[in-house]
C-alpha cells in the first residue's frame, strides 16, 4: 500500500522553456517564441499591408526561450544528470514547428523529427522511459496568423497531420503519450494555452482584446475532436501505447471559506471550470452544467452528432495532471488563476507560502484531496506530471545552493501522495517540474528556479550556462533509490 515498485519517479520540462535553438533545423516561430511569460501579450503587431499579424519583438526586452538553457546542443549532459538522479521516466514536449514548421505544410521537417529520435533514443540508453506531450503551449505561429489556430476547424486536419508523423515515426519508442498541455488554461490564456488568435485587431490593435466566450467554446470543441481522434489514431497505431488528457489541476483543491452556501455552492462552480475538460475527455459527453451557461449566454458551439461520437467513443486512458497550491473561494471576494493555481482569499491553515516575491501558499495536502476527487469521479489512473517548488536563488560563496525549503516542499507533497495511494488511488508515478532550471513559463525569467541541477543564466540574458547539482539534487536521487522509503 506504499509506492509501486514500477512508479515513474522522474521530472518534468516542456522545450519552448529550455531547448533554446528556436529557429535552427528550419523551425519557425512558435506562439511561446513572442512572449515573455505566457500571462503577457504576444508581441504581434497587425500588418496593413498583409492583413496580418506579425512578429513584433521588442529592444527592450530579452526573450529567454529563444535560447533557453540551449538543451537543444546539450541534451545529453542534462539527461546524465537525470539518469544519476535514478529517473525512470521523464517528461518532455515535442515542438510542433520543429516537424512541420509552419504548421499547414505536407511533408515534415526531417531534422526535427530526427532530433526527438535521437532524444528518446538517449533516454532509453539511460533507462528513462519518454513521457511526451504533443503540444505544450507550441503551436506553430503560422496557423493563428494564417488561420486563426483552433477558432478554426482547419486546425483538426494539421494537428492530425502531426501526430500521424510523430506516432508512427516512435512507435515503439514512446509508451506514454499526452495531447494538449494545461488546455483547460484556454479562457484565461487562450494566444498560449489555447493557441488562438483573432485574425483582426480591436481599435487599438491589441491582439485578442474581443475574444468571446462563443469563440472559446468553439475552440474548445475542436480540442476536444481533435483530441478524442488522437486518443484513436495513437491505439490504432501503437496498441501498446497510453495516452492521456493534461490539465492544471491546482483549482480543483479549491475549497469555500465557510459553509455559507453561497461560499459551498461557489467553489463548486469554480471547480467545474476544471471539472469541464475532465468531464469531456474522461467520460465522453458534454456535461449539463455547460450547457445550460451555453443557453443563457447563448454560445453554444456549432458541433455535429459525429463530433460527439469520436468524443465519446475515444476517452483517454489516464489524468496527467499539475498540482502547485491550493485555494479558498469566498463568494463577496475576488479570485484569481495563474501559472500555478487560483488565488482567492488566505488561508489560515496552511503552513504559509513560498518566499517572496511569489508566496504560493504550500498545500501537500491538497495534493492527495486532489487525487481522490479525480478517482472517486473518474476512475482512472492518476500521473503527477507537475509538482515543484520556484525559488530565488543563487550560488554562495562556496557555490552551493542549500536548498532545504524544496526538500520539505517535495518531501510534504509525497507524503500526502502516498497517503492517496493508500486511499487507493492508482498513481503511476511523479515527474518534478522541473528538475532543471528552465525559463519559467508564467513570468518568463530564469529567476524563478525550480530544479535540482542550477544553470547559470540570468534575466539579462547572460551566464556561463554551467550546470550545478543543488543539496536537493543528492536528496532526491535517494528518494528514488528507496522507493520513496526515505521518507
Amino acid at each position: 500500500m506504499s509506492f509501486p515498485k514500477n512508479f515513474l519517479w522522474g521530472g518534468a520540462v516542456a522545450a519552448n522553456q529550455l531547448e533554446g535553438a528556436y529557429l535552427e533545423d528550419d523551425k519557425q516561430l512558435n506562439v511561446t517564441d513572442v512572449m515573455v511569460g505566457i500571462i503577457s501579450n504576444p508581441d504581434l503587431k497587425y500588418d496593413e499591408k498583409t492583413n496580418k499579424w506579425i512578429p513584433d519583438f521588442k529592444e527592450d526586452k530579452v526573450y529567454l526561450s529563444h535560447d533557453g538553457i540551449d538543451f537543444y546542443h546539450r541534451y545529453k549532459e542534462d539527461l546524465a544528470y537525470m539518469a544519476q538522479m535514478g529517473f525512470k521516466a521523464f517528461r518532455t514536449s515535442i515542438s510542433w514547428g520543429r516537424i512541420f514548421p509552419n504548421g499547414d505544410e505536407l511533408e515534415p521537417n526531417e531534422a526535427g523529427l530526427q532530433f526527438y529520435d535521437d532524444l528518446f533514443d538517449e533516454m532509453i540508453r539511460l533507462g528513462m522511459e519518454p513521457v511526451i506531450t504533443l503540444s505544450h503551449y507550441e503551436t506553430p505561429l503560422h496557423l493563428l496568423t494564417e488561420y486563426g489556430g483552433w477558432l478554426n476547424e482547419k486546425l483538426i486536419e494539421y494537428w492530425m497531420n502531426y501526430v500521424e508523423v510523430v506516432f508512427n515515426r516512435y512507435k515503439g519508442k514512446v509508451k506514454y503519450w499526452m495531447t494538449f498541455n494545461e488546455i483547460n488554461n484556454i479562457f484565461r490564456m487562450p494566444f498560449a494555452a489555447g493557441g488562438v488568435l483573432k485574425t483582426t485587431p480591436n481599435e487599438k490593435g491589441i491582439p485578442n482584446a474581443d475574444l468571446t466566450d462563443a469563440e472559446l467554446y468553439q475552440a474548445t470543441h475542436y480540442i476536444f475532436v481533435a483530441n478524442a481522434k488522437t486518443v484513436e489514431l495513437c491505439h490504432e497505431i501503437d496498441p501498446e501505447a497510453k495516452i492521456g488528457c493534461m490539465l492544471s489541476l491546482s483549482s480543483m483543491a479549491t475549497y469555500p471559506y465557510s459553509c455559507n452556501p453561497d461560499d459551498v455552492f461557489g467553489a463548486l462552480q469554480f471547480q467545474r471550470k476544471q471539472k469541464l475538460f475532465l468531464d469531456v475527455m474522461c467520460k465522453g459527453y458534454y456535461p449539463g452544467y455547460v450547457k445550460r451557461i451555453w443557453n443563457e449566454q447563448n454560445c453554444t458551439p456549432v458541433m455535429n452528432e459525429e463530433d460527439l461520437e469520436i468524443i465519446k467513443n475515444n476517452t483517454v486512458d489516464y489524468i496527467a495532471f499539475s498540482y502547485y497550491r491550493s485555494a479558498v473561494y469566498k463568494s463577496d471576494g475576488s479570485i484569481t488563476v495563474d501559472t500555478g493555481g487560483a488565488a482567492g482569499v488566505e488561508n489560515p491553515y496552511l503552513e504559509g507560502t513560498s518566499p517572496e516575491p511569489w508566496r504560493w501558499p504550500i498545500d501537500p495536502k491538497g495534493i492527495r484531496y486532489v487525487c481522490n476527487i479525480l478517482t472517486d469521479e473518474y476512475n482512472l489512473p492518476l500521473f503527477i506530471v507537475e509538482n515543484g517548488i520556484g525559488l530565488d536563488e543563487n550560488l554562495d560563496s562556496e557555490g552551493k545552493i542549500h536548498d532545504d525549503f524544496r526538500k520539505k516542499y517535495v518531501k510534504d507533497h509525497l507524503v500526502q501522495i502516498e497517503e492517496a495511494i493508500k486511499d487507493g488511488c492508482d498513481v503511476m508515478g511523479y515527474l518534478y517540474w522541473g528538475p532543471i532550471d528552465v525559463v519559467s513559463a508564467g513570468t518568463g525569467e530564469m529567476r524563478k528556479r525550480y530544479g535540482f541541477v542550477y544553470v547559470d543564466r540570468f534575466n539579462d540574458g547572460t551566464g556561463t550556462l554551467e550546470r550545478r547539482k543543488k543539496d536537493s539534487f543528492e536528496w532526491f536521487k535517494n528518494v528514488i533509490e528507496t522507493n520513496g522509503e526515505e521518507l
